[in-house]
């Protein structure tokens, strides 16, 4: 569980649009994963942020993947992955997809259930992300999926426990829930379908 002591804080608050996205050198799909950064407050409803949309919802987005959050610890990691590949390693707050770029909270701490306390709002912890090829096109690295799956730094989605608002640079607490279910756990069963 994460101490309100370590000052869990939102970083950034990102949302996107449903844009094409080359995929491979033939294909283009549409998707929502490149996010941009929003000043002020944000309305926060059921489906998640005001202004965000994602293009299939059988991946992303609904009520239980409402709010994709990614720990800004774990941004050092993937700016060293992409110079490694000879990119320029600069990642923006919402470059791997995310709604909340947020601090002092790790998925190794969440449990499903777990509830983030905003002043305005409240989520719930449902599930780790599991990538997909369109992780792999927008970060322009071809084991990005699995470096994910293998660094164990996916993030983890929210569901809208409370509707309401919030804003990059709010503190909130996490409180356990029922902590049958670690986010862990379900990341392990997941990594075996990304080889």
């Amino acid at each position: 569980m994460s101490n309100p002591a370590s000052r869990c804080q939102v970083v950034g608050v990102q949302v996107g649009t449903a844009q094409p996205l080359q995929v491979s050198d033939d294909r283009w799909e549409m998707s929502g994963i490149r996010k941009h950064g929003v000043a002020g407050r944000v309305a926060v409803r059921s489906l998640g942020l005001v202004d965000d949309e994602q293009a299939d919802l059988t991946v992303h987005g609904g009520l239980s993947k409402a709010v994709y959050a990614y720990p800004l610890e774990h941004y050092e990691y993937w700016r060293a992955e992409q110079r490694a590949l000879g990119l320029s390693g600069v990642l923006p707050y919402g470059s791997l997809g995310e709604n909340l770029t947020v601090t002092g909270v790790l998925e190794e701490s969440l449990y499903v259930g777990d509830t983030l306390h905003f002043p305005d709002c409240v989520l719930r912890v449902t599930q780790p992300r599991a990538p997909c090829h369109k992780f792999i096109a927008v970060m322009r690295d071809p084991k990005a999926a699995v470096k994910m799956m293998r660094s164990r730094l996916s993030g983890f989605y929210l569901a809208v426990e409370t509707s309401g608002s919030l804003a990059a640079g709010e503190f909130f607490e996490v409180r356990p829930g029922p902590r049958g279910t670690s986010l862990m756990t379900l990341f392990m069963a997941g990594r075996s379908r990304i080889r």
